[in-house]
């Protein structure tokens, strides 16, 4: 097992995403597919680290959403079906032809081009086609125009549609049944020329809890898997999978008056204590988080003083007798005792979730828990 090479690390608990996911294949059963989504370097967890707990536990196939994410987990998992999301360009379709990966398209151009590729190679490939309902990224326009040239796409002899799927804006209910709509009466226009799709998707995390109606075959839960909550029902319970921890490296006694950081921002109003901390916005900390945030140490709030350094911030412990050079600092916990859980450090952050993880660097070590103990440490750097 590699060394921890920093005090600074983010700790991933698969037995925690092992949870999730059952509870997400639960919550859908076992007749609907699930589409897991990874991309991101699975929203900062480590997509060739978590992958295999999150197949083993109810997912279906791995979903990215660039070429080189995909080969990264095909050099490891040759069996496991992974969709690619996003956009490929053209230069680098033979790549995913070679390496057997489901493409999605958008356009009847690439869709010939890919089947030119897929002959070539004496292969039958994959792909997903995608629709825009209102979303306004990728895909074929709502029209009659794109019904035709999807039907065209059917006739390409080297070509498997296996799928047709948008995305929700979710703008409020009523848009979100109108996407919804869009998408299956595109389906369905093309099923009424014969045309069929294994798999039929528009849930993400989000819409998969809250619109159950509109499920079909297919969900693309993300956030989900790793217990990031923004959904609406408070009944579904899932547990977060990341914590980041640091360690004190120096504590200082100031005077009244003795500035902190860069430009002096904050300055203590009577004697302080500060501790030094060795993380920074090069780990992926949000700088704004400056007099807002706060890290635990002995199970109390520790709040940010001064603007966040790239490499290290300071936090004012004062109030915190016991604490030590070399004492365990809780930079994102659960919530409970003290701690600022990943929901809440977003909103003081002013961002999403999502955001606030796949910041995270990869100067950051990963420490991986399965079996509540430690599984691997991993040192990308």
């Amino acid at each position: 097992m590699d060394q921890l090479l920093r005090d600074t690390f983010v700790k991933i608990n698969l037995d925690n995403i092992a949870y999730n996911m059952q509870k997400i294949r639960e919550k859908v059963g076992d007749d609907l597919a699930i589409a897991a989504v990874v991309k991101a370097n699975a929203y900062g967890h480590g997509a060739l680290d978590t992958a295999e707990t999150i197949m083993e536990n109810g997912g279906d196939l791995l979903a990215v959403a660039t070429l080189t994410e995909a080969l990264q987990l095909r050099k490891c998992y040759k069996s496991y079906k992974i969709l690619i999301m996003g956009y490929t360009p053209d230069e680098y379709l033979e790549d995913l032809v070679i390496n057997d990966i489901i493409q999605t398209i958008f356009s009847l151009k690439q869709a010939r081009l890919l089947n030119d590729l897929a002959v070539k190679h004496n292969k039958k490939v994959s792909v997903h086609i995608k629709y825009d309902t209102g979303f306004n990224r990728l895909g074929f326009k709502d029209s009659q125009e794109s019904i035709d040239e999807i039907d065209q796409i059917f006739q390409l002899k080297n070509l498997q549609i296996e799928g047709m799927f948008s995305h929700l804006a979710l703008a409020g209910k009523e848009e979100d049944h109108l996407q919804y709509k869009k998408l299956i009466n595109a389906v369905k226009q093309l099923e009424d020329r014969g045309r069929k799709f294994k798999y039929r998707h528009i849930c993400d995390s989000i819409a998969a809890i809250n619109y159950p109606e509109y499920r079909l075959n297919m969900i693309r839960p993300g956030a989900l898997i790793y217990g990031l909550k923004s959904y609406q029902d408070d009944s579904f319970i899932l547990k977060q999978a990341m914590t980041f921890k640091t360690k004190i490296y120096h504590i200082k006694n100031l005077k009244k008056g003795e500035g902190v950081s860069y430009d002096y921002s904050w300055k203590a109003n009577k004697k302080a204590v500060v501790a030094t901390l060795p993380f920074g916005y090069a780990d992926g900390y949000p700088r704004n988080m400056k007099d807002k945030g706060f890290v635990t140490i002995h199970g109390k709030k520790a709040p940010i003083v001064g603007v966040i350094c790239m490499d290290q911030c300071m936090v004012d412990i004062s109030h915190i007798a016991e604490a030590r050079v070399g004492d365990e600092v809780i930079i994102y916990g659960d919530g409970t005792n003290n701690t600022l859980s990943i929901d809440a450090a977003s909103k003081l952050a002013e961002t999403n979730k999502n955001e606030l993880v796949c910041r995270i660097s990869m100067r950051t070590p990963r420490v991986y828990i399965k079996n509540k103990k430690i599984d691997k440490i991993l040192n990308y750097l």
